[in-house]
């Protein structure tokens, strides 16, 4: 019997009408992972109709198995409204449980509900952390964010030099933000600011990329 693998191989090479005829039968006895795959079909309309309301249904049985990254998917089903009522509570909630399981998007975007206070109260405090958290395992645009965070000290003290270490780490892969605010704070940072954040993002990204910057 063909497996998820076998599925995931299809899929690549743009098979996906052959992917889905692999992955139904498995999700329909309950494989997880067959589910959540399943559920991107449906979800972009790949190899069948874009069905959100079947997206939704198949995330939904996976993430209550624990699969972090469908649990972010229906956080952002719920605070779209894509294939079920909009709720932000509950997108909140799901968005929690994805973070909580360690998937850095899932941390990236709790933070933001936390930040704008969609559904949870807001705590610009606990998003820079969740920020953190996932700036720390290379998630780009969490790296923009807590750099931003720290320059402007939303959530924890202004800090220049932290500002400018996840600056340059987002920046390094084109964040927009990042580059934006990295240029400014540049221009405000002293000599001995410069100085100690080269020698900290050398530590932490390397001597050649510090160089690049200054």
């Amino acid at each position: 019997m063909p497996t998820v693998a076998d599925g995931v191989a299809a899929f690549t090479e743009r098979d996906f009408a052959r992917a889905r005829a692999i992955w139904e039968p498995l999700a329909e006895q309950g494989d997880g992972e067959a589910e959540a795959w399943l559920g991107s079909l449906y979800a972009n309309g790949y190899g069948t109709e874009k069905d959100p309301v079947r997206a939704f249904a198949l995330y939904l049985r996976t993430a209550e198995k624990g699969n972090a990254l469908a649990a972010n998917n229906i956080g952002t089903m719920l605070a779209k409204g894509e294939g079920v009522a909009a709720d932000p509570v509950e997108a909140a909630a799901w968005f929690r449980r994805a973070a909580e399981s360690g998937d850095a998007l899932g941390q990236f975007n709790y933070a933001v509900v936390l930040t704008k206070g969609q559904g949870v109260a807001p705590d610009i405090a606990a998003a820079a952390g969740w920020y953190r958290r996932a700036a720390e395992s290379g998630h780009y645009p969490s790296q923009a964010r807590l750099g931003y965070c720290y320059a402007k000290g939303l959530g924890v003290p202004v800090d220049p030099i932290e500002a400018f270490v996840w600056l340059s780490a987002a920046a390094q892969h084109g964040v927009g933000l990042a580059m934006t605010e990295l240029e400014e704070l540049v221009r405000s940072m002293s000599q001995e600011q410069k100085r100690e954040a080269r020698q900290r993002l050398s530590e932490r990204l390397g001597a050649s990329v510090a160089s690049r910057l200054f």
